[in-house]
């Protein structure tokens, strides 16, 4: 079973407090996914903040407008530092998706750092090199774009 990491840093030009408001509410999460993913919660009302336990379940369409289900549990928070999602039911094999957030001169760094395994053993491989790997790219692309317009472009 073939493991990847992906990782993506965005400097935000906002505060930490403004950062972790938005980033902890699973109510923006479709704020910043590409509209074409078709992005929908579907686990009826969510809280306000994330917490350790919480279960989020969504309708998403990652290729060619096939709607899947997907599951996760936020399994770790440390309030305005990170948190951890984990999918439990979805396309991949594994999926740990760690986002953290720190202050820095006239903003914060955002890291995310996602660890997958697709599904298929080495044809999973093989989807990972051909567009996996791409596509999520292009949806970390779109929330650099997203947040920039959000909170305005970040200046050092």
């Amino acid at each position: 079973m073939a493991f990847y990491q992906f990782t993506r840093t965005q400097k935000v030009n906002a505060s930490l407090d403004e950062v972790w408001s938005f980033i902890s509410s699973p109510n923006n999460l479709k704020e910043i996914t590409p509209d074409h993913m078709g992005f929908n919660i579907t686990s009826g009302e969510v809280p306000k903040e994330m917490y350790p336990g919480l279960i989020i379940t969504y309708k998403v369409s990652p290729l060619l407008g096939i709607k899947m289900n997907w599951m996760t549990e936020i399994t770790q928070v440390k309030h305005k530092e990170y948190f951890v999602d984990e999918q439990r039911v979805g396309p991949y094999k594994i999926w740990h998706h760690q986002h953290k957030i720190e202050a820095i001169e006239n903003g914060v760094l955002m890291t995310d750092i996602v660890t997958y395994s697709p599904p298929f053993g080495f044809l999973g491989a093989i989807a990972n090199s051909l567009f996996i790997k791409k596509m999520l790219e292009d949806i970390f692309d779109y929330r650099v774009k997203a947040l920039d317009k959000k909170y305005g472009e970040y200046k050092s």
